[in-house]
């Protein structure tokens, strides 16, 4: 049986996503940095394993980070997915990880990376907005991408409205990210991922495209 960790700090939608979509024969573990977090909750209305470790407990992002570490340890994931995980991870956490840390990010990398990226995209005026699903490196939302997902920006667009747009398509791809990794269907070629069999892409402008 393999296992999966998903890192989570809120309510964890994207976390659901996953849980939803979730292959029966994986072990799924969910870890949140804020023991209050309504995704803990949710997680065990799936009947999932959860645990909990309070960043306040601890003096630095360093001491977190190898408790953090030791925890994920014990379950010995193939994978572990930031699923609205809101913390900057370590420099030796991120090493230790290596190639089996994934984040979704909300917009098309390399474009808006950090945080308040719909309110920036409308700033900016762009016309098509989005999401990433992409591997953890030392360098801030720059790792190497799995998989992306377009939505247009209308006029009217507030920073809500758009939200709501990507974080749909975000439901979408990061599922089948996961799935691809879990089914040893990513292979990295340097800094670049290439995904296995990808499925036929149509013209939703979404790559690859989605498996039916």
């Amino acid at each position: 049986m393999q296992s999966l960790v998903i890192l989570i700090s809120g309510r964890g939608s994207n976390m659901q996503a996953l849980l939803e979509a979730r292959r029966h024969n994986d072990r799924i573990v969910v870890i949140s940095s804020n023991p209050q977090a309504i995704g803990l909750s949710i997680a065990g209305q799936y009947g999932v394993e959860t645990a909990a470790l309070d960043h306040r407990d601890f003096p630095d992002r360093q001491s977190f980070d190898a408790a953090l570490a030791e925890i994920i340890d014990r379950y010995r994931p193939k994978l572990i997915a930031l699923a609205g995980f809101m913390r900057i991870l370590s420099d030796s956490f991120v090493q230790r990880h290596h190639q089996r840390l994934m984040n979704i990010h909300p917009s098309l990398l390399p474009a808006f990376p950090g945080l308040g990226t719909h309110a920036r995209a409308l700033q900016e005026g762009v016309k098509i907005h989005g999401c990433t699903v992409h591997f953890v490196t030392s360098q801030l939302d720059h790792g190497p991408v799995v998989i992306q997902a377009a939505v247009p920006v209308f006029p009217d667009d507030t920073e809500t409205t758009l939200a709501a747009r990507v974080l749909q398509q975000e439901h979408r791809i990061f599922p089948q990210a996961v799935r691809w990794f879990m089914e040893d269907r990513i292979r990295w070629i340097a800094n670049r991922i290439e995904i296995i069999d990808p499925p036929c892409g149509g013209t939703e402008l979404i790559s690859p495209g989605l498996t039916k």
